[in-house]
C-alpha cells in the first residue's frame, strides 16, 4: 500500500497570479495538470500510472497569498465525492479571517465531508499557538478542541514557503508544541518536516509527544537520511508525500522510486509509505 499524503489537487481557476506563475515557471505538464484537476476519473488513472494506491489531496484557504477561498471545501469534496475508498478530502479554515473557526470547522466537516484539516501559517499570516499567552487568535483553541473531538487530523505546514507574501517566521514548527500539550488527543501532522529551517526541532516534537507526526513532503528522498538521520526511529510516526505538483517536483513516482532506493529497513519503508497514513486516514462513516 502506497499513499501519498500530501498531494495538490485544487480549484486551478482559483489562483492568484504570483502563485500561478510560482507553480507553472518551468513545468511542462500543465496542460496535464489542469485536465487531472478537472476530472476526478482521470486523476485516479494518473494514481495508477504513478503507483500510488491513495491519496491525500491538500487544500486550504488563502486568499490574500494563493488564492483559495471558502469555497475550496465545497470544491474538493465534491471532487473526491464518490472516490472515497481512494481519495481523502483535506479542507480547511482562516483562522484570522472566520468569526467562527470551530463552527465552519463542523460546517465543512459535515456538509462538504472534509476528512482532514489543513492550516497553513506562512500562507494565513499567524503562529499556530496565537490562542496562548495573551495571542491573538483566542478562536484557535476552539479550533483544536472541535477537531479533537470530531476526531479530524490537522495538518500544519512548517518550514517555509517561496510563494509571493508568505511569512516564513510563522513556519516555526515549535508552536505546535503548545498545540499537543494543550490538546493530546488532537492527531497533529507537521508538513514538510520543518524544512529547511527546522527539521532538527520537529524530529524532537515527534520524539516526545505522542500526538504528533510530519510528513516528508516537498524534501527531496535523496537528502531525507542527510536532514533526518534517525528517520527509522520515528517511521511509525512518519507519513510519505510528495507535494506534487508543487516546485521543483516533476511527478510522484520519481518521489517513490528515489524513496524506495534508501537504506532504511524494510519495516520502516513500508510504515512511511502507507502504515501510518492507513491508520491515520483510516475511513470514518
Amino acid at each position: 500500500m502506497v499513499i501519498d499524503a500530501h498531494i495538490h489537487v485544487q480549484p486551478w481557476r482559483q489562483l492568484r497570479p504570483g502563485a500561478l506563475d510560482r507553480i507553472s515557471s518551468g513545468r511542462s505538464d500543465l496542460d496535464l495538470i489542469r485536465r487531472l484537476f478537472d476530472d476526478p476519473a482521470a486523476f485516479l488513472r494518473f494514481l495508477d500510472e504513478q503507483g500510488i494506491d491513495r491519496a491525500v489531496l491538500v487544500n486550504y484557504v488563502s486568499p490574500d497569498v494563493i488564492g483559495f477561498t471558502d469555497e475550496v471545501n465545497e470544491w474538493i469534496g465534491n471532487y473526491c465525492r464518490g472516490h472515497e475508498d481512494r481519495l481523502v478530502a483535506v479542507g480547511g479554515v482562516h483562522p484570522r479571517l472566520t468569526p467562527d473557526p470551530a463552527g465552519a470547522i463542523q460546517h465543512i466537516v459535515e456538509r462538504h465531508r472534509i476528512r482532514v484539516l489543513k492550516l497553513h501559517p506562512p500562507h494565513q499570516h499567524f503562529f499556530a499557538n496565537a490562542y496562548r499567552d495573551g495571542g491573538n487568535l483566542p478562536g484557535l483553541a476552539a479550533l483544536y478542541e472541535r477537531a479533537q473531538s470530531l476526531g479530524v487530523p490537522v495538518i500544519v505546514h512548517t518550514g517555509t514557503s517561496i510563494f509571493p507574501d508568505a511569512r516564513n517566521k510563522y513556519g516555526d514548527p515549535m508552536t505546535l508544541d503548545d498545540v499537543a500539550v494543550d490538546f493530546p488527543r488532537l492527531t497533529i501532522i507537521a508538513a514538510h518536516g520543518g524544512r529547511p529551517l527546522w527539521m532538527e526541532p520537529c524530529f524532537f516534537l515527534l520524539r516526545r509527544h505522542p500526538n504528533v507526526h510530519m510528513d516528508i513532503s516537498g524534501i527531496p528522498p535523496r537528502a531525507l537520511l542527510r536532514y533526518f538521520p534517525r528517520l527509522a526511529e520515528v517511521a511509525h510516526k512518519t507519513l510519505f508525500g510528495t507535494d506534487w505538483p508543487s516546485p521543483g517536483v516533476d511527478s510522484p513516482r520519481r518521489n517513490l522510486e528515489e524513496f524506495r532506493a534508501l537504506p532504511l529497513p524494510p519495516e520502516a519503508k513500508e510504515a512511511i509509505l502507507g502504515g501510518t497514513a492507513e491508520r491515520i486516514f483510516a475511513r470514518r462513516s
